[in-house]
């Protein structure tokens, strides 16, 4: 057996360390605290370094991650296109019916709703639901093609 594989007896119970109950005890006097300084004295707030800006502060107060390329979609449903009235339906139709907004230069359609009539939808992007209704409903899907300049808005709109 080694000293590290020591265990107390099963069901033991130790007293708890006195601390700061006389020089006999092994913790009297400074109490384990070592000597002076401020954590010696009382409690040090989280996060403080010693009176030097703190790190907290010192990082501005960014919120988020904004990926520098990321695609912004205007979403149109399933439901909005059978409104429409028309057999072939590109984004520019969407945008003349006020569905998707003039900002919005990929469009995504999403499955909500249902549909009855045959569509030959043209749009950036499908869910699968709305891929699957379409294609169900005897229409078809056409992906157009996407540019870096189409999916960038800018910093401050949306």
């Amino acid at each position: 057996m080694k000293p590290h594989e020591l265990k107390p007896a099963e069901g033991s119970v130790r007293d708890r360390k006195r601390k700061g109950r006389g020089e006999g005890s092994g913790k009297g006097k400074t109490a384990g605290r070592g000597t002076k300084g401020t954590r010696a004295r009382g409690e040090v707030p989280i996060g403080f370094e010693g009176g030097q800006m703190p790190l907290i502060r010192r990082v501005p107060k960014l919120k988020g991650f904004t990926p520098p390329r990321r695609k912004h979609y205007g979403a149109v449903n399933i439901s909005q296109l059978a409104d429409l009235g028309k057999s072939e339906i590109s984004p520019d139709d969407l945008r003349a019916a006020g569905i998707v907004h003039k900002r919005d230069k990929l469009i995504k359609v999403l499955g909500a709703g249902d549909l009855d009539k045959a569509l030959t939808v043209k749009a950036h992007a499908f869910s699968n639901s709305a891929k699957s209704k379409i294609e169900a409903a005897g229409g078809s899907v056409e992906l157009l093609e996407v540019h870096y300049s189409d999916t960038h808005r800018g910093k401050h709109s949306s």
